[in-house]
């Protein structure tokens, strides 16, 4: 091959009729250990703040595969590294809010981890406080969606694709 990408793509007079609507990907990695998982107190986010979330997360940057972002997302936010083989996926949201906007149109990969090199700390201002919480003692603000991931993962009811919001 000469090196050029000859994949086929979406002329633009058949995007700019089909292109309505936008999903913004996002990574979720929850650390894991034993029965108890790792959760970061949003901050200075704009978005849950002072609520439990997952250990890290973030959207998938353009040209970034999903598990890139999810390790990444780990290792800004929370200073460690995790090899894409020991993210387990969880479930993949399609998720979405009665506004209609498009930003409220998203898919979320939600991953596992129970192996991973380093110390979690909080390395970035939109995680007051990291806290390690029993599965079975969730603190009841734990962002909506996310929770819903955490308890379907700890009742064995998660699918392997979920829609939510809908």
């Amino acid at each position: 091959m000469s090196g050029v990408d000859e994949r086929e793509h979406y002329p633009a007079d058949y995007a700019a009729a089909h292109g309505s609507f936008s999903l913004i990907p996002a990574a979720y990695v929850f650390l894991f250990d034993g029965g108890r998982v790792l959760l970061q107190l949003r901050a200075n986010t704009g978005y849950y703040d002072d609520w439990w979330g997952a250990s890290a997360a973030g959207h998938v940057d353009p040209g970034e595969s999903v598990l890139t972002a999810a390790v990444r997302e780990a290792s800004e936010e929370l200073g460690i590294e995790i090899a894409v083989d020991d993210l387990a996926p969880l479930t993949t949201m399609h998720r979405t809010a009665p506004t209609g906007l498009a930003i409220d149109q998203r898919v979320d990969f939600f991953f596992a981890c129970r192996l991973w090199s380093g110390t979690p700390t909080a390395l970035e201002d939109k995680a007051a406080e990291l806290r390690w919480f029993d599965l079975d003692d969730l603190p009841p603000n734990v962002v909506h969606h996310e929770r819903w991931v955490l308890d379907g993962s700890r009742g064995g009811a998660l699918r392997a694709i979920t829609a939510y919001g809908f």
